[in-house]
């Protein structure tokens, strides 16, 4: 719903940030980003072993911290993708 300044109650709330460190605007949503990060890559440095994949016809065997990667880079090309379709 518009506000009396034509902008959204949702752009309103980002608008303002979450805490400011030295002069700097840290909102919450950067926040959730850099923890979801720190736990992805932990997540990906955690797991080492190798694994089976079967793709359609090939068999192939490959680190799982590279098939967790690639997962990773694949999900965010499709949210940025995504993102900028719906920004439209």
């Amino acid at each position: 719903m518009a506000g009396k300044s034509g902008r959204s109650a949702r752009s309103d709330r980002s608008a303002s940030p979450w805490v400011s460190v030295k002069g700097v605007a840290i909102t919450s949503r950067a926040v959730g980003l850099v923890v979801l990060a720190v736990a992805g890559v932990w997540f990906i440095a955690g797991n080492t072993q190798s694994v089976r994949i079967r793709l359609w016809v090939p068999t192939v065997w490959a680190p799982l911290w590279l098939v967790l990667a690639i997962t990773a880079v694949v999900a965010l090309a499709f949210g940025w993708f995504l993102h900028r379709r719906r920004s439209r």
